[in-house]
């Protein structure tokens, strides 16, 4: 079977179970240990008639204590929640666009983007709140509200998904009720749209100022990031023979020059003559550029070739 060769196989890491699950879940599973552990500590500290610390004191994202140094609190808040329909929306998001764009971009990547994606949504929500204090809830000997969730992550993933697969047809469904289909990039000028609407409202008690970081960081990371070859320290020597970047992920597909498979003979091939002279280059040009840089002639190589390995 094709998926059983090296580059149609989805790997997501070593030989044990758990190094071949995707990120995408791992980051599911810690995000409601996470939620779990914000319901059973308070409990806890309750019923042994103390006054403890909760996880939001410490790991939620607050304006003031960023501040005063509390840096970390750009990645742990991405862990909690405020609720458990919060945690259920981000985490179904967080799995159906971090699994394709995963895979798009390898784990790796997909890791870097995800918390980025987070970071850079979480500065420009504090941001946002040092200029307009009051429009995000500014209290006189209170601060700000705390800011939770993977929200701004998963727009993130979003973005890339739109960039990565820009035509894609996705239906989503309206208050978990009614079906809309539509192209990806749409989704993204949707969800742009619906962060700026956000931020209009004062009221809403949601940051949108996180979510448009996200967003436009997804965006950002799949456009340039992923080409980027910064070293440090930086060398001032002119190379002799320079040698252009090559590219890991090609947003412009459609664009990109690749020397297509050589035709066969007339005579019908065998099916691993095909494999060998139709689908191998096709399936370089997976390993080197991602799935989502073939042609649309490239794909229906590769469908015929499944439909003669389902006929085997």
């Amino acid at each position: 079977m094709l998926e059983d060769r090296d580059y149609m196989r989805e790997s997501y890491g070593g030989g044990h179970w758990y190094d071949r699950l995707p990120a995408a879940l791992w980051l599911v599973i810690v995000n409601v240990a996470f939620f779990a552990a914000q319901l059973i500590l308070p409990i806890a500290t309750r019923s042994s008639g103390s006054h403890g610390v909760f996880l939001e004191d410490y790991l939620a994202l607050q304006p003031l204590d960023l501040i005063h140094g509390k840096v970390w609190q750009l990645i742990t808040f991405q862990f909690l929640h405020g609720g458990l329909f919060h945690l259920v929306i981000n985490c179904a998001m967080l799995y159906i666009f971090g699994k394709p764009v995963e895979t798009a971009l390898g784990r790796a990547h997909f890791l870097k983007l995800y918390f980025s994606s987070g970071v850079v949504g979480g500065v420009l929500q504090v941001l946002l709140s040092f200029l307009f204090k009051e429009h995000f809830g500014f209290r006189e000997g209170a601060g700000w509200p705390s800011v939770v969730g993977a929200s701004a992550g998963v727009f993130g993933l979003i973005a890339a998904f739109a960039t990565l697969y820009r035509e894609q047809s996705i239906t989503m469904l309206i208050a978990f009720i009614i079906p809309v289909s539509m192209k990806a990039k749409y989704l993204l000028v949707a969800e742009f749209v619906l962060c700026i609407l956000g931020l209009l409202d004062a009221g809403s008690g949601i940051a949108h100022g996180a979510h448009l970081g996200g967003l436009l960081m997804g965006i950002f990371y799949v456009k340039h990031v992923i080409h980027w070859h910064w070293h440090w320290p930086p060398s001032f020597k002119r190379p002799e023979r320079p040698v252009p970047p090559r590219e890991l992920v090609n947003v412009n597909a459609r664009t990109q020059r690749w020397q297509k498979p050589r035709p066969g003979p007339a005579e019908p091939l065998s099916t691993d003559e095909f494999l060998s002279r139709e689908v191998d280059p096709i399936l370089e040009k997976i390993s080197a550029h991602g799935i989502h840089s073939l042609t649309d002639q490239e794909r229906r190589i590769l469908d015929a070739a499944r439909k003669k390995m389902e006929k085997r």
